[in-house]
């Protein structure tokens, strides 16, 4: 095999997953306690029943290390060579949280940064794992999603504050070929800086959401993109085995596999459980369902994810065989 094959065929393979939720459960009887809402409206309207919100002992950082010691503990024996943090909500402006939480994990000196793509972050830390794999900068990269979005609604805000709940999620890429179970297939990403207002917020308690225009854009560019990857990967969307899309409501989820044509029982979600957890949202999913069996090996995966920005995306992988012990003993719970 020439360089240039071999260039060609080497990929980004997942060979770990994690997550880390804070133990501290809000229902919607509890909201609605404080809120000018109800049990019925928020559960008709978003799917979600309740969320975990962290208290102020729990940051950023110290989800995104329980998530990413998960993922190296029970994934593939390797030696990590790069870190990327994808987040909203880091603890600090600066520095970044990803040396940070490299050095706790006993990682000191490997490159390790954050960016910023609001709930397509993880996508977007995806596209960049995979390109420093190809690029030989690293063989090896963890890649960690983490957010406290929670902090960001107004307190007393009914239509934004039920959405949102904390937690973090991690997945290793280490180099492999591209026929292998794991390997990411192209990263399809997209961005639109005139819809920038519909999600914004300057600091916690800011949170602005046109929910109309942001529900239309969702659905269409996840859809839009989730066509791209497959057809970028070889795939014909009826091949697709799991649809794991961004979990911020469950209408969108539901109206883009209907826009796809794949059958309620092929999307996978647990936005019911944790709400909208922003960078976390897609390897939460993937760590949770693996852990329930509801995707397996062999299974032909989809991911895709629309946020501020405005920010999308969509990626491909066939699930590997991965040993879970710890999440099936208790996924999600950073205690």
């Amino acid at each position: 095999m020439t360089a240039a094959s071999q260039d060609a065929a080497r990929a980004a393979v997942v060979c770990g997953v994690g997550a880390a939720l804070p133990p501290h459960i809000v229902t919607n009887a509890d909201l609605t306690a404080r809120l000018d809402t109800t049990e019925g409206w928020i559960r008709s309207r978003t799917g979600i029943t309740q969320r975990h919100v962290a208290g102020v002992d729990l940051s950023t950082t110290d989800l995104a290390v329980h998530a990413a010691a998960q993922a190296l503990a029970d994934g593939e024996p390797v030696t990590v060579e790069a870190v990327v943090v994808a987040t909203t909500t880091p603890d600090r402006c600066c520095p970044a949280t990803a040396p940070a939480l490299a050095t706790r994990l006993g990682l000191t000196g490997v490159p390790a940064y954050d960016l910023a793509a609001g709930c397509t972050g993880f996508l977007y830390a995806l596209a960049t794992a995979a390109g420093l794999i190809a690029a030989d900068t690293a063989r090896t990269v963890l890649v960690v999603g983490a957010d406290r979005l929670a902090t960001l609604p107004a307190p007393q805000d009914r239509t934004t504050v039920p959405l949102f709940g904390d937690g973090a999620g991690a997945v290793v890429l280490r180099r492999g070929s591209a026929d292998e179970a794991g390997a990411l297939g192209p990263v399809v990403l997209g961005s639109d800086g005139t819809g920038a207002d519909l999600i914004r917020a300057s600091r916690p308690g800011t949170l602005h959401m046109d929910g109309a225009d942001v529900f239309r854009h969702a659905v269409d560019r996840m859809s839009t993109a989730s066509r791209q990857a497959a057809t970028a990967a070889g795939w014909d969307v009826t091949d697709i085995d799991r649809l794991v899309p961004h979990q911020a409501n469950s209408r969108i989820t539901s109206f883009v596999a209907r826009q796809l044509g794949l059958p309620e029982d092929r999307r996978l979600g647990n936005v019911g459980e944790v709400g909208n957890t922003g960078a976390a949202s897609l390897p939460l999913l993937l760590a949770r369902s693996a852990a329930d069996a509801r995707l397996g090996p062999g299974h032909r995966t989809l991911l895709t994810a629309f946020g501020a920005g405005l920010a999308w995306g969509a990626t491909t992988l066939t699930w590997p065989d991965l040993s879970l012990t710890r999440l099936s003993e208790g996924a999600g719970h950073d205690r």
